[in-house]
């Protein structure tokens, strides 16, 4: 996993090139412009997908197997579980058209802050929870671009 403002995307271009596909995308469009929905960059290997909800109280854990996520707040902030996967049991099967496995964990919770400009990181082996309220429900526009893992 990894956090970091967009502004220093480019420290992560080598970490695969359609990583750096998705970062870049990220640096060149006006996100607060653009509307909900999915943006297609790269195919299926790598796409966008724009969102504009509001935090909830709590939710189960998640990973993918065969995408990474890169999810960036534009507007708004909340918290994000995290853990590694090793401290999850899985409560709903892995659903493979949607390349999604929903877990309880095993460990005490962290959480991160993910605020506008910011972006996470999250690979196949990292669990994440995330839309979590911070203080109080809040409305929020974020997007996730998931990268092929391969």
């Amino acid at each position: 996993m990894i956090k970091d403002k967009l502004k220093n995307a480019k420290t992560y271009y080598n970490l695969g090139e359609n990583l750096k596909k998705g970062l870049l995308w990220l640096e060149k469009n006006d996100l607060e412009k653009l509307a909900d929905g999915r943006y297609e960059i790269d195919e299926d290997k790598v796409f966008a997908s724009i969102q504009t909800y509001e935090t909830k109280d709590d939710a189960n854990y998640e990973s993918h197997r065969n995408y990474i996520d890169i999810q960036y707040m534009i507007n708004g902030c909340e918290k994000i579980g995290v853990t590694d996967l090793s401290n999850c049991k899985t409560c709903i099967e892995y659903d493979a058209e949607r390349d999604l496995e929903f877990y309880n964990i095993t460990t005490p919770e962290e959480y991160l802050r993910l605020n506008a400009g910011e972006f996470l990181i999250f690979y196949p082996h990292d669990a994440h929870k995330p839309s979590i309220t911070l203080d109080e429900k809040a409305t929020v526009k974020k997007v996730v671009v998931k990268v092929a893992v391969n």
